[in-house]
């Protein structure tokens, strides 16, 4: 596509994942003229292409598709929308002042729009960020990086495989590897509980009989020039191996599934402040973040364990977006959110009390039968809560923002036992 000129842009979406394709067909259903996407990679849809398993926009379109079938409803649409695209390019820095440099094969430019949306996503954590001790030999992957293998370019990563962590990725790479004939000879997981959504666990463990060692982890990797086995070792509550209990598994490939981060190193450039448990930018019900003008939407901000959810979510951001774009004033989030009991944070942060909004949410420990309370303005009961499976709730302002007494500069959130 061609390069728009530097005063000519109304909202700017930084990746093309599901959160950036969504953004951008929100923002330009609002009416904005020039809406642009900026993508480093050469084609659009971001990881879907890589994920081709079903499960995918089963709540969004209605249908049970998988990530690449996803991918082309949100491509399709983009391309009958005429909305820009720069592919193969490479976003290098933003400014606090929305000032955007990047390179691509006609070199370094910068360019100026009046409202930039985050969507970059996020990454994969790798051995190094969980210390896991041993040598550093060949066979050692993210999930991500052996379906990237296996889906996209046809590799095998090995043929005897121990997967660390039990995330849905890991979950369906452990299907995934075991349809091709590979050995998968556990999942392991450091936590007490599996750390992915229950359809997995059934549907990709259960279903194929792979072992899973609960409260256990990888303390050691054996081999030199490629990996020749590892030691597993049962954990204790500060989820530290137990002296003794180290058992050798041998294997030729060690799968790791230990979480994802957002990927927000543009983020910190532009000036725009990270919450601590999220990793991702604080936001306000508009998903604009403390840098004026500038949004952010989709696993940038948290992590989802749907994809539904982060077309949602960015489908909030095109929207405000393209209303700062067009000069439309956004009230202020004047409400702190304040994550309480069994709360591990609460998205958005900040919340004006003037509008309707969604919140999502995760606990942090598993419980039986509880009480949510969003302050005194809802309280849901639900029946099992995971830190796996993410809690939202739509507060409307007739029925519930309303009747906030004003002043009220903070609204505790939590999750009680039922009975308290």
């Amino acid at each position: 596509m061609m390069i728009p000129k530097n005063d000519n842009i109304d909202v700017l979406i930084i990746g093309a994942g599901p959160a950036g394709l969504a953004a951008a067909i929100r923002a330009k259903e609002e009416g904005v003229p020039n809406v642009t996407i900026i993508e480093r990679d050469k084609i659009l849809g971001g990881l879907l292409h890589q994920c081709i398993h079903n499960g995918f926009g089963l709540w969004y379109f209605g249908e049970d598709m998988t990530g690449p079938e996803y991918a082309k409803k949100f491509i399709n649409r983009i391309k009958e929308m005429g909305i820009n695209v720069l592919l193969d390019s490479m976003v290098l820095n933003i400014t606090p002042d929305k000032k955007v440099t990047f390179c691509n094969e006609n070199g370094v430019q910068t360019i100026n729009p009046k409202a930039i949306i985050l969507a970059m996503g996020c990454r994969e954590r790798t051995r190094e960020s969980i210390m896991v001790s041993g040598n550093r030999p060949a066979g050692v992957f993210t999930a991500g990086t052996a379906q990237r293998f296996v889906n996209v370019e046809g590799y095998i990563p090995g043929k005897e495989v121990v997967i660390l962590g039990s995330g849905d990725i890991g979950m369906i790479m452990a299907r995934r590897l075991t349809l091709e004939g590979l050995n998968v000879k556990a999942v392991v997981e450091v936590l007490p509980y599996i750390g992915g959504l229950i359809r997995n666990e059934v549907q990709c463990l259960h279903d194929f009989n792979i072992d899973i060692l609960l409260k256990h982890t990888v303390s050691w990797i054996h081999g030199r020039e490629r990996v020749e086995g590892v030691t597993i070792s049962e954990v204790d509550d500060r989820m530290m191996p137990i002296a003794g209990t180290e058992k050798r598994v041998d294997c030729d490939t060690l799968i790791l599934s230990v979480g994802l981060i957002p990927e927000n190193e543009l983020s910190t450039m532009a000036g725009v402040k990270l919450d601590p448990i999220t990793g991702g930018p604080i936001v306000n019900e508009f998903r604009m973040t403390n840098a004026n003008g500038i949004f952010a939407g989709g696993n940038v901000v948290q992590v989802h364990d749907l994809v539904d959810n982060v077309s949602w979510e960015s489908e909030i951001a095109g929207f405000n977006a393209a209303r700062y774009a067009k000069g439309e004033e956004l009230d202020e989030g004047v409400i702190k959110l304040i994550p309480g009991e069994n709360i591990r944070y609460v998205v958005p942060q900040m919340i004006s009390g003037k509008e309707d909004v969604t919140l999502y949410m995760r606990v942090q420990e598993p419980k039986e039968t509880v009480r949510v309370n969003v302050g005194d303005i809802l309280k849901k009961t639900e029946r099992v809560v995971k830190p796996s499976s993410m809690l939202t709730y739509d507060i409307s302002y007739e029925k519930h923002l309303s009747k906030v007494p004003k002043g009220i500069k903070e609204i505790v959130i939590n999750c009680e036992e039922k009975g308290k």
